[in-house]
Order: C-alpha cells, then structure tokens, then sequence
C-alpha cells in the first residue's frame, strides 16, 4: 500500500511539473489587417506551438506633442478597432491560443512613442483624457473577451516618466473594468525606471537589447552579449518580486541584427537567415529555463502566412524562413 502510494504520488508531483513547463508564454504579436481572419490564418499559429497571441489595436497621434489620440475609428484598418479585435480574438481562442491585447499609439511619421511629451499643463490633461478613454475601451473589451493579459501601454517612457501619478490612478481604473493579469511594454532602456511595476502583475519589456557588433554573430556571441543586460533585469525583478515577461522579442533576418535590434527601416538586400536564428536560439537558451521568467511575445507574425516572409525577407516576421522552424521547435520545449 505505501508503495502504491509513493507511486501515485510521483505521477502527482510530475504532472506537476509538466503543467509548470507549459505555462511559459510562448507567444507570438499578431499583426492587424483590412480584413477578418477565419481559421486558416490562426493554424500557422498552432502549427508553431505558439499558446498566446498578441492583438494590437492602435491609437493615432499628429506628432509627439500633439495631445488628442484618434481611435476606433471607420478610416482604420479592421484588425485595429474594437470590432475586429473581438473577431480576432474569437478565432484566436477557438483555436487553443490564449490572448494578451496590447493597444499601441501610432505617431505620425513612424515617431518614436517614448518621446511623447506635451508644453503645458493643459495639453497633460487632454493627452490624459484621451489616453484613459482609449486604454479603457480596449481594458473592457479584453474583459468582454476573457483575454488573459492585457498590456496598460507600449514604450511611452516620457508619457510614464513625466506623469506617474496618472499613470497608478489609471491602473486602478483599469483594474475595476479588467480582472485578468496586467503588464506595460517598456523599451529596453526604460525598464529601469518605471516606478508603477509593484502595481502589475508582470515586468513587460520589449527586448530589443544591442547584444554583438557582429555581422554574423554566433549563439555564443549572442548569449555573451546577454550576461550585463541579464543581469540588471535580474536586479529588477528582484526589486520588485514580480516575473519578467518579454512582451516583445526579435531579430531581423539581416546583417548586424544584434548590434541595433529595434531598427526597423526599410534596409535592402544583406539577408541573413542564420543570424536571425542564432539570436532567437540564444534569447530562449537564456531565459526560457528561467524560473523568474514567464516568457514572450514574438515580433512579429502576418495572418497571410503563405504571402509573408521568405528566404528573400530580412525583416523582423520568422514566417517561411529557418527561424520559423527553429521557433516551432523551442515553442514545442520550452
């Protein structure tokens, strides 16, 4: 009997276990389109092991002063407005995949969102106002949808670093209308001085640490790269005892992807497959066995799978080139 009784007790505390692996988010960040997705546009999601997709609806800004953000609006791409975002969701979750919806701002130009910052105390508020109707609409909307993570914000360091007061009243606004687990995008060199981490639920960055000056960096180069920026997350999450979420990671299927990862221009020719694989290799090698580390969200992935990507592509999307193979199988482990 007490053999029998150890015996069932090893297979409890494996499965265990085996459900604590495969919690880690192995994420990937759906792009919104003009159109709905059916089915077919989520069984590459499956296809790659990915559990939890990333929808981004998006909020538009004239320029980094201007403080009226214009959303959910007719003239926007159907994947970005609310209702598309509940159909996206629909077809997401009907497939397995769990949800994080991540609302991001558009500036004008493609300016960088951590430079928002506005000249007057006037201007504050309406940008305020704006940002809480935009942000709640999406917070209530992930609730309605039963989304299991939702991002307040996506690299609005001058916005978070200017206003924190706002910014812990807002959490609790969106905490009466959302119940799920909440997270905010930090760039890499933000991180570090959010204040509000001790509200959230998780330490979102996105992780577009510069690791090699490498043309064709190694896994070895890229996971040395690592140690010094590892090591100060590690001083974060220690800081506040809450887990490190990339909510996003990547590299560009290009030369020198390690040296600026969140470069994004339209550079020509210099395709690399093999750096794109080693630096997504080397990111997983890192952190995925981590304990502190939940996991992360992929940049980025097109429901056209068939039409995106290739082996002639040297932009950020994994889809029809090496990595997404090598993705399918770290998603499948880790």
């Amino acid at each position: 009997m007490k053999i029998a009784k150890l015996f069932f007790l090893f297979l409890f505390l494996l499965n265990i276990s085996c459900n604590s692996k495969a919690q880690k988010i192995n994420g990937i960040s759906f792009v919104a389109s003009r159109d709905s997705i059916t089915q077919q546009h989520t069984n590459p999601i499956k296809k790659v092991n990915a559990n939890y997709a990333a929808l981004m609806p998006y909020g538009f800004i004239r320029d980094v002063s201007y403080p009226e953000i214009r959303f959910n609006t007719i003239g926007q791409w159907y994947g970005e407005r609310e209702k598309g975002i509940k159909q996206y969701a629909k077809v997401v979750q009907e497939s397995g995949v769990k949800i994080m919806m991540k609302p991001h701002i558009w500036i004008g130009r493609g300016l960088f969102t951590g430079n928002v910052t506005m000249d007057s105390e006037e201007n504050w508020s309406v940008l305020e106002n704006s940002y809480t109707a935009f942000i709640l609409m999406y917070a209530k909307a992930a609730q309605e949808i039963k989304a299991d993570l939702f991002c307040i914000g996506t690299e609005l360091e001058k916005f978070v670093i200017n206003r924190p007061e706002y910014w812990k009243s807002l959490i609790q606004e969106i905490r009466k209308v959302y119940k799920g687990k909440l997270t905010y995008a930090a760039n890499w060199d933000e991180y570090k001085r959010i204040t509000f981490w001790n509200q959230l639920d998780y330490i979102g960055i996105d992780a577009y640490f510069p690791l090699t000056d490498k043309k064709s960096p190694t896994i070895e180069e890229f996971e040395l790269g690592w140690q010094t920026h590892k090591n100060e997350i590690k001083k974060v999450q220690s800081q506040f005892k809450k887990p490190i979420l990339f909510t996003e990671y990547g590299y560009r299927s290009i030369d020198f992807t390690g040296k600026k990862p969140w470069e994004s221009n339209r550079t020509e020719g210099s395709v690399n497959l093999e750096a794109q694989k080693n630096g997504l290799q080397a990111i997983h090698n890192q952190f995925w066995k981590e304990e502190w580390f939940v996991g992360g969200f992929l940049w980025k992935w097109f429901h056209t799978h068939d039409r995106v990507g290739g082996l002639n592509n040297n932009r950020f999307t994994p889809q029809n080139k090496p990595a997404e193979l090598l993705i399918q199988q770290l998603y499948k482990t880790n």
